[in-house]
């Protein structure tokens, strides 16, 4: 047995064991737990700070302010979105917000006019999101992220606890896995949570600027994001295990 396959079987042993032992716990309490007991000092959380990331981001410094957020700042996101990355990290009381870029060289190499999302999306995607995440996520065990199962296709049977594809050695908690937009929106009026800026103006998902678009009125959810496209997915929860400091 090669020593990728051993990491990769003792990882989904993790995985199983985890279910088992925490089988119907969900939200905070499943949060807490994860940060306070089973990857105390060895968890990160991955943010977007995009339309619903207040209410990831509310538990989590309700929890421990301290605990790492990866925001990916891709180059290409909206001025709304950096703003509010500054103030939700302000009024939350975040310590350690890591805003992570294209490292140089890959941008210079396969972006270099700032055009390839008007060629390839996926690749866009690839050297602006994953490698980045990829590379900043290693030396941490486990990464919390905000995905729920109404977002895409792809997420309908996400588990609250998973193994990471891309990430060797890498467990995945997903603790909104099963709330709804009407969760989200409760729990954001209850605690009084500021909203992102764009979705007053009908931006329901926000990524990129280039790649997304206001949704009409009675549109779905996800619609707004690289619209006329054959994708809803910018790659960084998907594919095969990458090396973190590969390509």
């Amino acid at each position: 047995m090669t020593i990728q396959v051993a990491i990769h079987q003792e990882q989904a042993d993790q995985v199983a064991t985890l279910k088992e032992k925490y089988a119907g716990m969900v939200g905070e309490e499943l949060l807490r737990t994860m940060i306070e007991e089973e990857f105390l000092d060895d968890i990160v959380a991955v943010s977007s700070f995009g339309s619903e990331s207040v209410v990831l981001l509310h538990m989590v410094s309700q929890i421990d302010p301290t605990v790492p957020v990866l925001f990916l700042n891709t180059g290409k996101l909206f001025g709304e979105t950096l703003r509010y990355r500054d103030r939700l990290q302000a009024k939350l009381g975040l310590t350690d917000v890591r805003s992570l870029a294209p490292h140089p060289k890959d941008e210079n190499e396969r972006d270099k006019d700032g055009d390839l999302w008007l060629q390839d999306t996926d690749a866009c995607c690839h050297f602006r999101k994953t490698l980045p995440l990829r590379r900043a996520l290693s030396g941490f065990s486990a990464q919390i992220t905000g995905r729920k199962r109404f977002q895409t296709d792809a997420r309908t049977d996400m588990p609250m606890i998973e193994e990471d594809p891309q990430q060797l050695g890498m467990i995945k908690i997903n603790p909104l896995a099963n709330w709804s937009l009407d969760d989200l929106a409760a729990y954001i009026e209850k605690h009084n949570l500021p909203r992102h800026p764009l979705v007053k103006d009908g931006y329901l998902s926000i990524g990129c600027m280039p790649c997304t678009q206001r949704v009409k009125a009675g549109g779905d959810y996800r619609d707004g994001r690289w619209a006329g496209l054959d994708k809803d997915e910018c790659g960084i929860h998907d594919g095969e295990y990458v090396d973190g400091g590969g390509i």
